[in-house]
Order: C-alpha cells, then structure tokens, then sequence
C-alpha cells in the first residue's frame, strides 16, 4: 500500500476524455511505471501539441491492455538516451526498450502506432500469431521455449499460467512462446518440430542463433521438468542431443 502511495505522489495525471494517463515527473516515476505491467508505453513529449501527443492517446484507447503515461521533462529524456519527442515502449520479457523517435517518423498515425504497440507486446508467454511474430523475431533473444497446446483443451490455459510465473527467471534467456496447435496455421510450426495436432501439449526449446531445436521428453510438464530443460540448454548439455524431428538420430 506504501509503495501505491509513492507512486502515486511521484506523477500527476492528464485527462483525455475518458481516458487518464499519468504523468511522470522524475525518472524515479518513470522507473516504477515500467515495472508496473509487462509492457509499457511512455510518451516522452514537450507537451501536449507536440506530433504525435494526441495519436498516442487514441491508439492508447484502442490497445488499452498496454498502459500509457507521458514524460515531458527533458531532465529524465537523458536517463534513457532520448533527445527529441519519443514514444518508447518498455517490455519486462527480454528487458527491451523499443524507441519511435517522432521526427524519424514520415508518417505518424493512430493506427499505425496500435500496429507497433501490437507487433511489440511481447510478454513473459506471448501467444504466437502473425502480428506477434514480429516483434519476437525481432527481440534480441533468439532462444525460445516454444509451448505447443490445443486451445480447446484445458492444458491450454493451465500450462500458459503455469510457465508464466516461471518466464521472469530466465528473462533474457529465454521467450516463451505459446502456440495453438488447433490452428491449421501452426501446422508448419508443429511440424518443423516433428509434431502433430493429436501429441500435444509439448514443450520444446528453438534456438535462433544455431538454427537447433530440441523437445522435453514426453511426460508431465511440470515447472521443475521446464525449468531444469532450460538450465540443461543454458549449460551446453542439448548440443549432443537428438533435434527434434530429426528421425536419423532417434
């Protein structure tokens, strides 16, 4: 309750209709506003009639899963390398800071910055799409701990709740990677790990930098087996171990 107290007392607030967005006066505000949710996006601004103010509380409005406060004081612009008006939208899953600098920018639109607010919003377990995909092969963490399950089965939900309170430990590391093998889009990512719509769930693990893939050996996943599967890839152990869906070394 503290802690919301101070919070509060480090911003005021800016209305835009019905729509409140904080307003961070000290990087102490802008470093608690980030650590309040998985993604963030901060508009760092001169003020309210600068390019760009009001086309960010609209696309806020229409992505409102993504929180949005303003920063107008250039003192703090410098704590984050920033120069000029800036939306930047900060993510907890691979510590990535994504910078729009306005005057870059030939056109600068509502719907174009619910696009990158959309392609960007990757989170501890990022449910795999087309626009997503994006923003995961993007990140510069090329290793993924990819969750292969059926969304109309329970294991759907029960396994993205499970290992997303297991993501933060190897933030960085990893990005975990859900993936809805009901859907006959996702046969090619099934399949490129030997896998069909009928075995799911899985777990596996793609490594970007190698081009490797490898899967947990069939059995409960469980946070220990997952966490311990990581560990195994972070100490070089699955370099001799079979890929999955190569059948010439089962």
């Amino acid at each position: 309750m503290l802690g919301t107290l101070f919070f509060s007392l480090l911003l005021t607030c800016a209305c835009a209709e019905d729509l409140v967005v904080p307003r961070l006066n000290d990087t102490k505000a802008v470093e608690a506003f980030a650590d309040s949710a998985e993604v963030v996006l901060v508009g760092f601004f001169e003020g309210e009639n600068s390019r760009g103010y009001k086309e960010l509380l609209a696309a806020a409005k229409k992505v409102d899963s993504v929180p949005v406060a303003i920063c107008s004081v250039k003192e703090v612009w410098a704590d984050y390398s920033l120069s000029t008006d800036t939306i930047t939208l900060f993510r907890k899953a691979d510590n990535r800071q994504e910078n729009l600098v306005v005057s870059e920018l030939k056109k600068l639109d509502t719907d174009g910055l619910v696009n990158f607010i959309m392609i960007n919003e990757v989170r501890y377990v990022t449910e795999y799409n087309q626009v997503t995909a994006v923003g995961l092969f993007e990140s510069q963490v090329k290793t993924h701990l990819v969750i292969f399950a059926n969304r109309t089965s329970k294991d759907f939900y029960e396994l993205k709740e499970k290992l997303a309170a297991l993501a933060p430990e190897f933030t960085g590391k990893f990005l975990f990677v859900l993936i809805n093998g009901a859907l006959k889009s996702n046969s090619r990512s099934l399949g490129y790990f030997g896998l069909k719509s009928k075995d799911l769930p899985r777990v596996g693990i793609y490594d970007g930098n190698s081009d490797m893939k490898w899967l947990l050996p069939e059995g409960d996943i469980t946070v220990e087996r997952v966490r311990d599967f990581c560990q195994s890839f972070l100490r070089g152990e699955l370099k001799d171990v079979a890929q999955a869906g190569d059948k010439s070394k089962d």
